[in-house]
């Protein structure tokens, strides 16, 4: 099992550019179901979830490959296995992707619960519910959502009990292929379901109102192939940014468009980095100042991503002054904290709230990650504490992190990859 062994107390100064979006190029994978004909995507990160849904394309009978540089070619021509295995599935939460296109196209899916990281409960009977207002009979057995709809599915006006971004890539990538007109109402709204919805209309989907919480989709009989570039990562990018203002450092991240950051490019500019940017790139400098405490409270987009918080969380342990993060999308998605508090961190837990009082400095010591953010930020704690840390787990990183120990070096940090 590998580890990440950080000697702190560097400064990051550097350019990196940044990789495909994780959170977009799934998603993107699982659409490639809707139509027989071949499918190029360009930018896929090299990643582990990546790596777990092609091998789940290729189980359900889809010709999958890498080509050139960091492209994937998908062609679900020969598609005859309409079940997702749990053994695949237990491993990605995203892999209940591809209940809504092998419904859509196919009438029939089987997808076993999903399994990713320990951060709380993430029901799909939003997922569920969705479909079965287009038509679909849905049952669970064996620990599996068995979904047929025989004779296709229909157009429908349905609307969200709350915002959830799976529920609304399932939905919206099944409702291509309903008959009829269909209206989702209080969809998520994050960019990666903009660059799906537009992945989708290449192929030849008719579709309006992304980037809003309203989608109107008008069905269409099928899909044809196309090639796309996936969408940068805006958390990849983030959590760059936030390590170089922990360790007071300067960083330039190429590639992306800094509107893409959103709320996250406000608070980092509230812990006092000095930023510049252009239209595919951004860049910080904290002139060597220690970052000052902000306050985080998560929402669904376009407010604080939950997948920055624990980030922020780290950053906030060797800031000037107190803060207070909220999460509130995630019950379980604070205990990280725990592990920092063990390198020294000021942090006290009150229900979906951390307190957190910065220290001048942080020790490092021996942890253990617990989710795939929770690891990014125990390696901000570790890139700013005295000493060495090693991180176990490590595994929950490389679902989200493409060489994250490279680019680190890159930046000028102290860290390897061990494996034992």
């Amino acid at each position: 099992m590998d580890s990440l062994i950080i000697s702190g107390g560097r400064r990051l100064e550097g350019v990196l550019t940044a990789a495909g979006a994780k959170n977009a190029a799934l998603p993107i994978l699982a659409a490639t179901l809707l139509t027989p004909e071949r499918c190029v995507l360009k930018r896929v990160p090299v990643l582990r979830d990546i790596s777990t849904m092609l091998t789940l394309l290729s189980s359900l009978g889809a010709d999958t490959a890498l080509a050139e540089g960091d492209a994937v070619e998908v062609q679900a021509e020969s598609v005859e296995n309409l079940t997702a295995p749990y053994d695949l599935v237990k491993t990605m939460r995203a892999s209940i992707l591809v209940l809504g296109p092998l419904l859509a196209r196919y009438g029939k899916a089987e997808v076993s619960f999903p399994g990713g990281c320990s951060i709380g409960s993430r029901p799909v009977d939003l997922h569920i519910r969705a479909l079965e207002a287009m038509g679909a009979s849905v049952t669970v057995k064996g620990g599996y959502i068995v979904a047929e709809a025989p004779m296709g599915l229909s157009g429908v006006d349905f609307t969200f009990d709350t915002v959830t971004v799976g529920g609304t890539e399932n939905a919206v990538m099944a409702a291509t292929l309903a008959r009829g007109r269909t209206i989702l109402r209080n969809v998520a709204r994050e960019p990666e379901i903009v660059d799906l919805v537009q992945f989708l209309r290449a192929m030849g989907a008719n579709i309006e109102g992304e980037g809003t919480d309203t989608l109107t989709l008008t069905g269409v009989d099928a899909l044809r192939g196309t090639s796309w570039r996936v969408m940068p990562d805006r958390i990849e990018a983030g959590t760059y940014l936030v390590a170089a203002v922990a360790t007071r450092g300067k960083v330039k991240i190429e590639g992306i468009a800094p509107q893409l950051l959103g709320v996250v490019r406000d608070k980092l500019e509230e812990a006092g980095a000095a930023i510049t940017e252009g239209e595919d790139w951004i860049a910080l400098d904290m002139q060597g100042q220690r970052p000052k405490a902000v306050d985080i409270v998560t929402e669904p987009y376009p407010g604080f991503p939950t997948d920055m918080q624990a980030q922020f969380t780290a950053m906030n342990a060797v800031a000037e002054g107190s803060c207070c993060v909220t999460e509130t999308v995630f019950e379980n998605r604070l205990m990280q904290a725990h592990e920092m508090k063990r390198m020294g961190a000021e942090i006290l837990i009150d229900g979906d709230s951390a307190h957190i009082t910065g220290q001048a400095a942080l020790q490092g010591a021996p942890v253990m990650a617990s989710d795939l953010r929770a690891s990014a930020s125990l390696v901000i704690a570790a890139l700013v504490a005295s000493g060495e840390t090693r991180i176990d787990r490590i595994y929950h990183i490389d679902r989200g992190y493409e060489n994250i120990e490279g680019n680190l070096q890159c930046l000028g940090a102290d860290i390897r990859r061990i494996s034992t």
